[in-house]
Formats: C-alpha cells, sequence, structure tokens
C-alpha cells in the first residue's frame, strides 16, 4: 500500500522532482550516506537523507519563519 512503511522501513512515494547538484555535493550526499552506515549503523539511500533534510528545514521555516535557517540560507 502506497505511503505506509514497509518492513525493510522503505515508504513508497507518489510525487518526483528531479534537483540538480554539484559533484561536490553529491560526493559529499553519498559520503554522508556511508558516514551513516559505518560509524551510526543507519542504512539509507540518498533520497531519504534528501527527504529527511526537507522535512526539518520546513518544520524550522514553519517554527521560526524569519528567523528559520532556510531563510538566513538563501539570502
Amino acid at each position: 500500500m502506497p505511503g505506509l512503511a514497509a518492513a525493510s522501513g522503505r515508504v513508497g512515494h507518489a510525487e518526483k522532482i528531479t534537483v540538480y547538484v554539484s559533484s561536490d555535493e553529491l560526493v559529499a550526499l553519498e559520503r554522508t550516506r556511508l558516514a551513516l552506515r559505518t560509524e551510526h549503523g543507519i542504512a539509507v539511500d540518498r533520497g531519504r537523507i534528501v527527504r529527511t533534510a526537507i522535512g526539518k528545514a520546513l518544520a524550522d521555516f514553519e517554527a521560526n519563519g524569519a528567523d528559520s535557517e532556510l531563510v538566513k540560507g538563501l539570502l
């Protein structure tokens, strides 16, 4: 069933976007994914890292508006 966590912990998503990143950003994302696995025992894909980061940024914006890290990072 879409949107429900499967036994693996993965969730299906109905919508898709394309995000372009620099080579350095992609390498940093992959290094982060590997560090999560090797140093913290968290096996995730890059998409889950990005979705988590987006969720955190949106929650911070909702709670803090102009004082959020999102606004500060975009100025």
